[in-house]
């Protein structure tokens, strides 16, 4: 099945770089392109791509705000957004906004594939040394984000609040698995409870809602 994309950056060069990649890859087409978040809301109502490649500083309306629209919006469209620095400021709250995962700019053709696969099948694009750094990164802020709801933790079995903490440290569930000694589809099932339960999108929401409800904090 053809994972239908949509860039959203306002430089031409890196939309037209990165068009030009991804449909270089089997299974992944390139439907559409927008300059702005205003424009990238229309075009996901328009086309319905399965990934967004968002990018966060733009004229219009940026990619955070727009990133939290397509969010609340009636579309499966998953958000990917994409940052010169791997710490930016506005990474951490695009991520509170919705998105699946974030890239850099210059990542190779093949990471940049790989992401938007991965993304497009519901998992959180966040390694583990990225998720601890840009958590840590924000623990340090002298204006702590604004923490979640702790109170969904309780509705929680002790399987999936451990399952939960695994998410933070940035484990997929192949590796849950291996660690809890269980089969993968069982921990499929558990991640499936913790978004119902929580009310979250996927599991980069999760992991931020781990740490932001103090359930898992920086080391």
């Amino acid at each position: 099945m053809t994972i239908r994309v949509l860039i959203v950056d306002d430089q031409m060069m890196v939309r037209e770089g990165f068009s030009v990649l991804l449909n270089a890859m089997d299974g992944i087409e390139v439907v559409g392109e927008a300059v702005d978040g205003r424009e990238a809301i229309a075009q996901v109502a328009a086309l319905r791509p399965d990934v967004v490649l968002m990018d966060i500083r733009m004229p219009v309306m940026n990619g955070l705000d727009a990133t939290r629209e397509i969010v609340a919006s009636d579309t499966d469209a998953k958000v990917l957004v994409l940052t010169t620095f791997d710490l930016d400021e506005y990474v951490y709250q695009a991520l509170r906004a919705g998105a699946s995962g974030f890239l850099l700019k210059d990542a190779s053709a093949r990471q940049l594939a790989d992401g938007v696969r991965v993304v497009a099948s519901g998992e959180a694009l966040l390694a583990p040394t990225v998720t601890k750094r840009l958590i840590l990164e924000f623990s340090k802020l002298s204006v702590p984000p604004r923490l979640a709801d702790p109170s969904g933790v309780e509705e929680l079995t002790e399987r999936e609040t451990e399952v939960l903490v695994l998410i933070a440290q940035g484990l997929s569930n192949a590796e849950i698995a291996d660690r809890l000694i269980v089969a993968e589809s069982t921990i499929k099932t558990h991640v499936s409870r913790i978004l119902v339960k929580l009310g979250l999108r996927d599991r980069t929401q999760a992991a931020v809602f781990a740490y932001e409800t103090r359930l898992v904090t920086p080391a």
